[in-house]
């Protein structure tokens, strides 16, 4: 090759490469160009396996299950009763977002194994975004490019204090005893004794509404409860 045919092949080179780069990035890998601009190497996501149970007291069965996450996503349905199980290229954390007919509800996974979702963390959300001066839309929005909200959504320290607000808040106003305080990463079958009798109990003291979703009420709750109990960074793992 000339160094004339140089010139103008490895700039249309490093055009079709960032250009390729670019659909791998949205398809969940991170890519970079050579120094030279005449390249480009792919570099996959971490390999991610997260799977849980989706449940307002009934299964979410068949419903559309989406991991947002920090870089990378995934998707998967539910089965008959709720569960869920993918393998996916991401950088934690990730936002799980569930939805079957009108009804959606988030959570969270900041390591791969068990985290399930309900009403239970969709309030746990509502309080972490509240600690972190956001509304629950903005937090799941944001994660792709807001540091804070990842290093937060990350920390275990800081997501298993932020289930433990909501056990001791909807305990405490409505008046219950639940059976299962780590609700978020315990296994549990829809029909059964723990996360889901617990579920049960909520809806009957008025903390899950007719449609599966948390009551205003409790939702004004957790928020105002996480106001109180503001993060401005991650707390030491």
């Amino acid at each position: 090759m000339s160094t004339h045919d140089a010139r103008f092949i490895r700039p249309a080179l490093a055009t079709l490469c960032a250009a390729s780069c670019a659909a791998l990035v949205a398809c969940g890998g991170t890519v970079c160009l050579s120094s030279d601009g005449g390249g480009c190497s792919v570099n996959e996501l971490p390999n991610v396996a997260v799977s849980g149970t989706a449940a307002t007291g009934k299964a979410l069965a068949s419903a559309s299950v989406n991991f947002s996450c920090a870089q990378g996503a995934g998707g998967v349905l539910s089965d008959g009763g709720g569960h869920y199980s993918a393998t996916f290229n991401a950088t934690l954390p990730c936002i799980i977002i569930v939805t079957s007919g009108g009804t959606t509800l988030h959570s969270l996974a900041f390591a791969g194994g068990t985290f399930n979702t309900t009403p239970e963390t969709e309030l746990m959300l509502v309080y972490l975004a509240s600690q972190l001066g956001t509304s629950e839309a903005n937090l799941i929005a944001s994660l792709p490019s807001n540091a804070l909200f990842q290093q937060v959504l990350a920390n275990q320290t800081d997501v298993l204090a932020a289930q433990s607000a909501v056990v001791a808040n909807l305990q405490q106003h409505y008046s219950v005893t639940l059976s299962t305080p780590a609700f978020l990463t315990t296994p549990f079958v829809v029909g059964q004794s723990g996360v889901d009798s617990d579920l049960g109990l909520l809806a009957t003291a008025g903390a899950i509404d007719t449609n599966g979703l948390p009551d205003p009420a409790a939702v004004s709750l957790l928020a105002a409860a996480g106001q109180a109990h503001p993060v401005a960074a991650a707390s030491p793992p």
